[in-house]
């Protein structure tokens, strides 16, 4: 995927199964994107169901309420980290699936910005497929808002709510794109982002904060890897591989 489009290159597939951990699992995705960047492996895609885990930007650090809103995410069972991209607190559990595409590429920053709008799209078609009505944009008052954020409505629920918050870490020789789809019980974190965005002071709507399942009842984490891998095979040739081919 040189800038934007898969092209004709592989991408491996890795289905991590388990968890490693909040932070542990962020700081892999960092790791495979060093080993991209070195040629060690080529063109990956990680799929994964994180531990509870509330996601700090940079600026989240720099407000009075932080140690509050951290005390709101362990109070509500979720694991406070502060992960090295920008925006506001992001939450996401076992309900969710985080795609980590991971790419050498020797010109990444050339394609920086219109990676964002691709993969937004690709991820609103994935989700047009199974009934929900998915639209790349920012809705208002939406939590970590973002240009490129996918938002849907559905059956279950006519309002918008955000579906996939969307970050990428860019370094010379290669780049990591990873996305958190909500897509099952999106009640804890509704709660937790209410406890920690008033900590922090910070304006926003709850009712942005939503599923999948909320706008197309029944559809479940693994319905939404497989309408994910299947946008993908649109686009690019997949390969499967075991996880434990990466070393974790």
């Amino acid at each position: 995927m040189h800038h934007a489009d898969p092209g004709t290159r592989t991408l491996t597939v890795v289905r991590q199964e388990v968890s490693l951990g909040a932070g542990r699992d962020l700081e892999f995705g960092l790791e495979l994107l060093g080993r991209a960047r070195t040629g060690d492996i080529g063109p990956t895609l990680r799929l994964y169901r994180p531990a509870p885990t509330v996601a700090f930007g940079q600026r989240d650090t720099r407000l009075p309420g932080f140690e509050a809103a951290e005390q709101a995410c362990r109070d509500n069972g979720f694991e406070p980290l502060v992960r090295r991209a920008g925006g506001r607190a992001a939450a996401y559990h076992q309900g969710t699936l985080v795609v980590d595409h991971i790419e050498p590429d020797a010109d990444a920053i050339a394609g920086s910005k219109s990676r964002f709008g691709y993969f937004g799209e690709l991820f609103a078609d994935a989700l047009r497929s199974l009934g929900v009505h998915a639209a790349v944009g920012e809705i208002p008052g939406e939590y970590c808002p973002g240009e490129f954020s996918v938002h849907g409505s559905g059956p279950g629920n006519p309002g918008q709510v955000k579906l996939v918050g969307t970050a990428q870490r860019v370094v010379a020789g290669g780049w990591l794109f990873s996305s958190v789809i909500v897509v099952e019980n999106s009640a804890p974190i509704r709660k937790v982002l209410t406890d920690t965005y008033a900590a922090l002071g910070l304006d926003w709507d709850p009712a942005t904060a939503g599923a999948v399942d909320d706008l197309v009842p029944g559809v479940d984490v693994a319905a939404v890897e497989a309408a994910l891998l299947a946008t993908y095979a649109g686009h690019t040739a997949l390969e499967m591989a075991p996880f434990s081919g990466l070393g974790a």
